[in-house]
């Protein structure tokens, strides 16, 4: 439930992500790993049901996909999430997860230099491994070539 509906939306805490965005990922995390840095994933493919949830409660197109047309988060493409130290202490970033303000915004800079140094860490590295940031969430990242894979709205079951 950590999330801007604060209601837990689905029961697994596995996130799932097509295959070759999963292996990109696994390569950050190993990049990650030599800097003494870790990733921390707060959410990855979504069930298309999740995200009429969703949509019903925050239904602003600048921060939550309309189910009609579903979502890269529906087709197993897209990744939120943040980085952490070594043990798990997370590193400041511009603001928390799933904040809806300008501050999110992949371009804002009033901001603490480590915030703005850390938010582009992230984004150059998952850049590198074929991720392509949102401007509007630091913490979205999109894998190349979604557009490519079927919406879906397979459930996600506890201990998945």
């Amino acid at each position: 439930n950590q999330n801007f509906t604060r209601q837990i939306l689905y029961d697994s805490a596995t996130p799932y992500l097509v295959a070759p965005a999963a292996d990109s990922l696994v390569a950050v995390q190993n990049e990650l790993k030599r800097m003494g840095l870790q990733l921390v994933v707060f959410d990855g493919y979504r069930p298309l049901s999740v995200q009429k949830k969703m949509w019903a409660v925050y239904p602003d197109s600048r921060f939550v996909a309309n189910p009609a047309n579903g979502s890269r988060h529906n087709r197993g493409c897209a990744i939120d999430l943040t980085l952490a130290d070594s043990l798990g202490h997370l590193l400041e970033m511009p603001t928390d997860y799933d904040d809806f303000t300008e501050k999110a915004g992949a371009s804002f800079m009033d901001l603490p230099s480590v915030a703005i140094q850390n938010r582009a860490l992230l984004k150059q590295v998952m850049e590198r491994h074929g991720f392509i940031g949102l401007g509007s969430e630091w913490w979205h990242f999109d894998f190349q070539g979604w557009q490519n894979y079927p919406l879906s709205d397979i459930p996600v079951e506890p201990g998945d």
